[in-house]
């Protein structure tokens, strides 16, 4: 059973969607966490966030400002951390396009800091968020972190002695996250007009409690190298614009540089090494630094069959939009009236 009290933890890009829900429930669940440290360089945000999670009401926090393509300030505040939580990316794609060279820079360069500061202190595990347009990218936003995903799990393989632990979580599109597409559409619904990529396409979707709860569980159960991904369902683009704003216009306006019809999580290349474990996939390292024998005894793991393809596209489960609307009352506004 996981137990943070008494835990030291660091978040890059804390300040972000996905860093405000996993503080929410560091604080929910263990309030005697010893301390959690918000790293990100908006200072903007970090003030914004103080607001919600003042340090006299939240003595554990802290909120350093830093770049993750600074070593030297991501050493220094990795200091006497326990566990770290790699968030921090450039992660819009037709902006990485036409940035290559900073999105580079922060998902690649990032990476690479994140691993040696891990190294050259005392931390004993992270994770790093990843996402499905990592598997068989098009995009250099997908690229850049299928290239991170491939060094936190080489990581463990550089660690010589050191208790340390490197594991990566991949998932789809997060209800509400900053950019995301139901926002998106949410705010584009008092235009009267909501504007369709392409009627084809499709995302897998998950809720920030899941996505919070997957690191929680890579937390616990990582034994290192392993890229964890959700069972999630799916939803097509026009059943979200239904969902939402039904009464509106949908304008078809073509797909966006680097976007594709269908994400996938796993390629049927990944097959060779991929488990379920019951409620998520695990795609395995090709050279673990464990045993795999028992590896699969101790998680009842299941080796996928040959050819297996995790895709938004042709997945089993799926979100229609009267489903869709009371994920957004759930998920994202109480008060929400699709019109």
């Amino acid at each position: 059973m996981l137990d943070l009290n008494g835990k030291s933890l660091l978040i890059t890009g804390g300040t972000g969607s996905f860093g405000k829900e996993f503080t929410k429930t560091i604080f929910k669940k263990w309030p005697n966490v010893k301390r959690l440290v918000i790293f990100s360089r908006d200072e903007q945000k970090q003030y914004n966030m103080a607001m919600e999670f003042p340090e006299r009401s939240y003595p554990a926090i802290r909120y350093f400002i830093g770049d993750v393509r600074d070593y030297v300030r991501l050493k220094r505040a990795f200091e006497g951390i326990d566990y770290v939580i790699h968030a921090a990316a450039m992660k819009h794609v037709h902006i990485a396009e036409y940035n290559p060279d900073e999105c580079v820079k922060t998902n690649i360069g990032g990476a690479e800091n994140v691993i040696r500061a891990a190294l050259e202190t005392n931390v004993q595990k992270v994770v790093a968020l990843s996402t499905d347009k990592a598997c068989a990218p098009i995009n250099l936003y997908g690229a850049t972190k299928l290239a991170s995903d491939k060094l936190f799990i080489a990581a463990n393989n550089i660690r010589g002695h050191k208790d340390i632990v490197f594991s990566v979580v991949r998932y789809g599109n997060v209800m509400g996250s900053n950019g995301s597409v139901i926002p998106f559409f949410l705010n584009k619904k008092k235009d009267g007009v909501i504007p369709i990529t392409d009627p084809n396409m499709t995302r897998f979707n998950i809720s920030l409690e899941d996505g919070v709860q997957m690191v929680m569980n890579a937390l616990e159960t990582a034994w290192g190298g392993e890229l964890f991904v959700p069972k999630i369902p799916s939803y097509k683009i026009t059943e979200v614009a239904k969902a939402i704003g039904p009464n509106c216009k949908h304008e078809i306006v073509g797909i966006r540089p680097g976007e594709k019809i269908h994400e996938e999580m796993i390629t049927s290349s990944d097959a060779f090494t991929t488990y379920d474990l019951g409620k998520y996939y695990v795609i395995l390292p090709q050279v673990p630094v464990w045993s795999l024998d028992d590896f699969i005894k101790k998680f009842n793991a299941v080796r996928v069959p040959e050819g297996f393809n995790y895709s938004s596209g042709q997945n089993t489960s799926w979100v229609d939009a009267e489903a869709l609307r009371r994920l957004i009352v759930e998920h994202i506004d109480k008060n929400f009236v699709a019109s």
